[in-house]
């Protein structure tokens, strides 16, 4: 599993030195988008709107746009020492609390923590703490260039670190809009309601639980693969160098015709001039 960040995790006076790898994976099916015409993917490209030109990484500065089209420029230098600064400081547990005061609303995402080198005891002696106590512990590290609040927890027999927002991003729940304060609700409705409920209570069992649109998606389009419904993209036309040959013959022939110096008259016309000239 691959090790997406190490730092050390402390509580007290116990260090425990981590390797922390993501726990979760996206599976969506990933489509592209072509030219309709020709089955070509389409590309992106960065464009400034001012120069009208492409514009390569190299080329790309990182701004902070304070008001309407007015920046501070970030180098990045600055971002580097600032991250190296959080980076270097240990994940520290500030609190533990109960799993169950904390909404699922605040939870972002799972990463997985493993023991780093001389770390197996100080982290079986957390795990174990965690467990005896059904506490969670509270933490911020660095994560992205990004300072997040994490909690830690034991997950089968597991610890895992746990992303959630801070409280100002979550957004305030009384500003969504058309919900209703008190709605009254007839005794017989609401018992029918609970007795459905109660006839669908079962245990959380997540294996039972399938993304039935990606499987159809995918037997789709193994379906069409099969049936040879499939295009192949072209390959973007290379010079012809037979053509650019043609077209730099054509220009020199029209310079060299603008550059060719005009006749001179013959001589019997150039004296028969003179001699009109003298009359």
């Amino acid at each position: 599993m691959h090790t997406m960040w190490k730092g050390t995790i402390s509580f007290g006076l116990v260090n425990i030195p981590v390797k922390m790898h993501a726990a979760t994976e996206n599976k969506d099916v990933s489509l592209r988008q072509l030219h309709k015409e020709c089955k070509s993917p389409i590309k992106y490209e960065k464009v400034c709107p001012v120069c009208e030109k492409e514009v390569g990484n190299d080329d790309i500065v990182k701004g902070y746009e304070y008001a309407k089209n007015k920046f501070v420029i970030l180098d990045e230098e600055d971002l580097a020492e600032l991250k190296k600064e959080q980076e270097d400081k240990a994940v520290e547990i500030i609190d533990f609390v109960k799993l169950e005061d904390i909404d699922p609303i605040y939870f972002e995402k799972s990463y997985y923590l493993s023991p780093n080198d001389g770390g197996s005891k100080a982290y079986g002696l957390l795990r174990a703490a965690l467990e005896d106590t059904g506490k969670i512990g509270v933490a911020k590290m660095m994560i992205r260039s990004k300072e997040q609040l994490a909690v830690i927890r034991v997950y089968k027999n597991t610890l895992v670190v746990e992303t959630i927002h801070y409280p100002d991003e979550v957004r305030n729940v009384a500003e969504v809009p058309n919900v209703p304060e008190q709605v009254e609700t007839a005794k017989k409705e609401l018992d029918t309601a609970k007795m459905l409920i109660d006839q669908l209570t079962t245990e959380f069992d997540p294996e039972k639980y399938k993304d039935e649109y990606r499987t159809a998606l995918l037997d789709l389009i193994e379906e069409k693969k099969n049936t040879d419904q499939t295009t192949t993209a072209k390959d973007k036309p290379k010079p012809d160098n037979v053509t650019d040959l043609m077209e730099a013959l054509q220009a020199s022939l029209e310079r060299a015709k603008k550059d060719k110096p005009k006749p001179s008259q013959p001589r019997k016309k150039k004296a028969a001039a003179k001699k009109k000239a003298a009359q």
